[in-house]
C-alpha cells in the first residue's frame, strides 16, 4: 500500500437500427460457386513489427462467389469470464448456420492472446478470429496479420452505423476497420456510499478532481488506517488509460495523432497532477496488489476502475455501491477513454473462413447478444440499438449502475495514437508513469525520456511499414 498524507491536496492547476442476424437462408443466398478472386493476403512477422510483408487487401476478393466455411476458431481470453456465455453464442450460431465455431482459450489476457497470435505467424496454428485489444491491433494491422471488415460487413448488410461510434472508430486507420467491438470498456468512478454518508458527502460522485480533493480530508476520517480515500493502481494497459482522462481534462494529450506531444507545458502539468495524487502535500490517493479487492473490502473509500468490474462490485462489496462519471478537469470537452478489446479476422485465411468469420462477429455483436453480454459482464453494450433496448431498459430500472456506465458514453474520445498505435507504447508510457507514482519523480525530468522513446518506436517499428 503506498503511502499518503492526511492533509489536504492541491487543487487543479493551470439511433435505433436493425442489425443483421444471419441464418440458413442467408448462407445459402451469400454462397454460390467456390472462392476464385484472389486475396492479396499475408501473415506477419512474428514478435517483431513489420517485415517483409504486405497487408492484406480485401477489396479484391469478391465476396459475392465465396461460400461461407463449415467450421472456425476464435481464440478468446473470455473477458468477464464468460466462457459459458460465448459457448451459448457459439451453439446458437451453429443451430442457425450450421457453421462450427471452436473456441480456444488462447490466453490469459489480453496480452497473452496477442504474443500466442503474433507467434503463431506462418504457422497451421493461426485461428480464424482473434481477440484484439486497443493496444494490440494495430501492431497485427502493421505486421498484416488481420484483414478490414468493412467490405465483408457490407457484403452482409450489418449495419455499422449502429456501432457506438467511439468503440468502432477506435479500431479504424485511413478509413478502415481492423476488428469489431466486443468487451469494451470505460474507466468508472465507484464510490462506498456508506463511507460517503459517514463522511457527510453527497450521495454523487464528485464533478471535478477538485471537488474529489476538496472532500477528501472528510474522506480521510472514515477510512481504515492501511486505506486511503482513491484506490488508483498501476500497470500495464492500465496507468496510461486512467492518465488520459487526467491529461485530456487539463488540455493536455500523449499524441496528436503520431506527433508526441508529453513535453508541452499542459503534459508537464497532468504528470505533475499524478505526482501530487500520491506524494504531495495533500496526497489522497492509494494503491495495492488487489485493488478491485481492497475496495470491495472497504479499504478505498472510491476507485477508479473498469465498468467491465461492475457486476463483480455489485456481487462482492460488503456496502452500497456508487457509480459515477469519471471527474473532469478545468478544460472543457470529452475525457472518457474507450478500452478493452475487440475481434479481429486474420489474413492467413481462406476468403471462406473469413466469410464465416464475419457472420459469426455480425451474430455475436447483434443487439441482442450484446446487451445480453452487457447485463451478465457490466462491459459496454457496443450497439446504439441495444443501449435502449428493452434488455438494457429493464437492467437500468434494476440496477441504476448499468445506466451510469451508458450515459458516460456522451463523454467518450479515441485514444492517443502513441499509446494504442505504437508498439510497446502502452509499456513505455507505463514505466514514465511508475517513475512518478512510485518514486515521486517529476514530470519534467521523466516525459521527455518516454517521449524519446516512443519516437524512437515510431520511427524504427511503424513509420517504415505505412
Amino acid at each position: 500500500m503506498s503511502s499518503a498524507s492526511r492533509r489536504r491536496p492541491p487543487l487543479w492547476t493551470p439511433r435505433t437500427k436493425e442489425t443483421w442476424t444471419p441464418s440458413r437462408r442467408n448462407v445459402l443466398t451469400l454462397g454460390g460457386a467456390a472462392a476464385t478472386a484472389g486475396l492479396l493476403s499475408a501473415c506477419g512477422g512474428g514478435p517483431s513489427v513489420g517485415g517483409d510483408t504486405a497487408r492484406a487487401d480485401t477489396t479484391q476478393t469478391e465476396w459475392d462467389g465465396v461460400d461461407p466455411a463449415e467450421r472456425i476458431t476464435w481464440w478468446s481470453n473470455h473477458p468477464g469470464n464468460t466462457m459459458e456465455w460465448e459457448q451459448s453464442m457459439i451453439d446458437a450460431f451453429t443451430a442457425e448456420t450450421g457453421i462450427e465455431v471452436e473456441l480456444v482459450t488462447a490466453g490469459a489476457n489480453y496480452d497473452e492472446i496477442a504474443q500466442r497470435f503474433q507467434a503463431a505467424s506462418s504457422t497451421s496454428e493461426i485461428p480464424d478470429l482473434v481477440g484484439a485489444s486497443d493496444v494490440w491491433w494495430f501492431r497485427y494491422f502493421v505486421n498484416g496479420q488481420i484483414i478490414p471488415v468493412d467490405d465483408l460487413f457490407a457484403h452482409l448488410g450489418v449495419d455499422t452505423d449502429d456501432f457506438v461510434d467511439t468503440f468502432y472508430e477506435d479500431y479504424a486507420y485511413e478509413g478502415l476497420h481492423y476488428a469489431v467491438p466486443y468487451a469494451r470498456s470505460t474507466p468508472l468512478f465507484y464510490y462506498n456510499r456508506d463511507m460517503w454518508e459517514a463522511a457527510g458527502l453527497p450521495d454523487r460522485g464528485p464533478e471535478t478532481w477538485e471537488e474529489l480533493a476538496g472532500w477528501s480530508e472528510a474522506l480521510w476520517g472514515v477510512v481504515p488506517g492501511e486505506g486511503a480515500p482513491l484506490g488508483l493502481s498501476h500497470g500495464p494497459s492500465w496507468s496510461a488509460w486512467w492518465y488520459s482522462n487526467v491529461s485530456w481534462g487539463l488540455g493536455a494529450a500523449m499524441s496528436e495523432e503520431w506527433d508526441v506531444t508529453l513535453e508541452t507545458e499542459e503534459s508537464i502539468a497532468a504528470g505533475r497532477f499524478v505526482r501530487d495524487l500520491y506524494h504531495g502535500d495533500g496526497a489522497y490517493a492509494g494503491f495495492s496488489a488487489q485493488n478491485n479487492a481492497d475496495f470491495q473490502a472497504g479499504m478505498f473509500a472510491s476507485l477508479v476502475g473498469s465498468t467491465g468490474a461492475l457486476t463483480g462490485h455489485l456481487e462482492a462489496a460488503t456496502f452500497e455501491l456508487g457509480a459515477a462519471f469519471l471527474p473532469e478537469g478545468p478544460v472543457p470537452g470529452p475525457t472518457v477513454p474507450t478500452g478493452g478489446t475487440g475481434i479481429a479476422i486474420a489474413a492467413d485465411r481462406e476468403p471462406g473462413q473469413q466469410l464465416a468469420g464475419a457472420m459469426f462477429l455480425a451474430f455475436l455483436t447483434n443487439a441482442e447478444n450484446t446487451a445480453d453480454y452487457s447485463a451478465g459482464t457490466g462491459y459496454m453494450p457496443v450497439r446504439h440499438s441495444a443501449i435502449e433496448g428493452e434488455t438494457m431498459s429493464a437492467l437500468y430500472e434494476e440496477v441504476p449502475q448499468f445506466r451510469t456506465s451508458v450515459d458516460q458514453l456522451e463523454r467518450t474520445r479515441t485514444q492517443d495514437w502513441v499509446r494504442v498505435f505504437t508498439p510497446g507504447g502502452d509499456q513505455i508510457i507505463t514505466d514514465g508513469l511508475e517513475e512518478i507514482i512510485l518514486q515521486g519523480s517529476d514530470a519534467e525530468d521523466v516525459f521527455p525520456n518516454v517521449a524519446a522513446q516512443l519516437e524512437r518506436a515510431f520511427s524504427e517499428n511503424v513509420e517504415p511499414y505505412l
